[in-house]
């Protein structure tokens, strides 16, 4: 059945939030091709079923789609990464295979947790997570707080989280981090933090997730510093496109470092986790918003500000 972006029910129109200007964000139609509810070849979907959508659509044909990397596809189109428009719509055309249906106990909230919860799910199985690995995370922000949970989920019996922000620390701490340090952004008290994050750890760190990549210098230097020889550094933040790092000291102790670039095959581990209640992604939606004018651009001044934000959700 054709809905010509007009939802069946009430026939409005499909609207979408458009950055129009800097800093400007405007509710505007938002016109798609003509499509029906449930395409004729989909076997696996019906009307009115519940379901979380992976973002990225990979070419399928590329040498990273046909070894399993997908993620690396070099014409990826992924909501929201230029030229493809992002999802906040009131609806959107997607492929069923990048749709997964959600358990009943499972809220739609959760569902779209499943986006960041992949970071922190592909992360660890990069890294090998277990339940002998001790865990430091630098940066406990929305990405960092998943990897916890991701870490947690895959049996890590100590983790520890590092952030220049004790509001986030205390966040962490209640959602489960074993041990949580205030550091500095100064790079000369980088080996005094070691020494801390040693004594809260108990020992040395297996694995280091640098779930900031913001600073050139100070958290990947601390991620190196404090991961055990033979241990594994994952660099998970990508806000820098350089770094300048200790480089051959981690090398001659044989360090890994392992870089992320978003998920693949994730959806189907982070719904199961949800399901069983293995993770618990509740408490990181902080607040909620309203699909009018007023709301979204409260919403993205919430988001901007910080503070005790970690996720914003939409009720569109």
């Amino acid at each position: 059945m054709s809905r010509e972006n007009k939802t069946e029910e009430d026939g409005k129109e499909n609207m979408a939030a458009w950055l129009v200007g800097i800093k400007t964000l405007r509710i505007q139609p938002y016109t798609l091709l003509p499509l029906e509810e449930v395409g004729s070849q989909v076997k696996s979907l019906t009307v009115g079923d519940r379901v979380a959508l992976e973002p990225g659509i990979s070419c399928g044909r590329c040498n990273s789609c046909r070894v399993g990397c997908y993620n690396l596809c070099s014409e990826m189109k992924f909501f929201g990464s230029p030229p493809t428009n992002g999802s906040l719509a009131t609806m959107v055309l997607h492929p069923a295979n990048l749709c997964f249906k959600l358990p009943n106990n499972v809220s739609l909230e959760e569902g779209a947790m499943c986006e960041p919860l992949s970071v922190g799910v592909h992360a660890c199985r990069r890294a090998n997570i277990g339940p002998e690995t001790k865990v430091l995370i630098v940066g406990a922000g929305p990405i960092g707080l998943v990897s916890m949970l991701a870490a947690r989920a895959f049996g890590a019996p100590k983790i520890v989280m590092v952030d220049i922000d004790d509001c986030r620390l205390s966040f962490a701490k209640k959602l489960g981090a074993d041990g949580t340090i205030l550091v500095s952004t100064k790079i000369e008290d980088v080996q005094d933090e070691v020494i801390q994050i040693e004594n809260a750890i108990g020992t040395r760190v297996d694995v280091s997730f640098d779930c900031v990549g913001m600073d050139k210098t100070k958290t990947m230097t601390t991620a190196l510093s404090a991961t055990r020889a033979g241990g594994k550094v994952c660099l998970v933040g990508l806000a820098q496109s350089q770094m300048n790092i200790p480089l051959t000291p981690a090398a001659a102790r044989e360090v890994d470092v392992i870089g992320i670039f978003r998920y693949r095959n994730t959806w189907p581990l982070c719904i199961d986790f949800l399901r069983t209640g293995k993770i618990d992604v509740k408490p990181l939606i902080t607040h909620r918003f309203s699909f009018s004018q007023q709301d979204v651009e409260k919403a993205f001044e919430t988001t901007a500000r910080g503070g005790n934000a970690i996720k914003v959700m939409f009720n569109l």
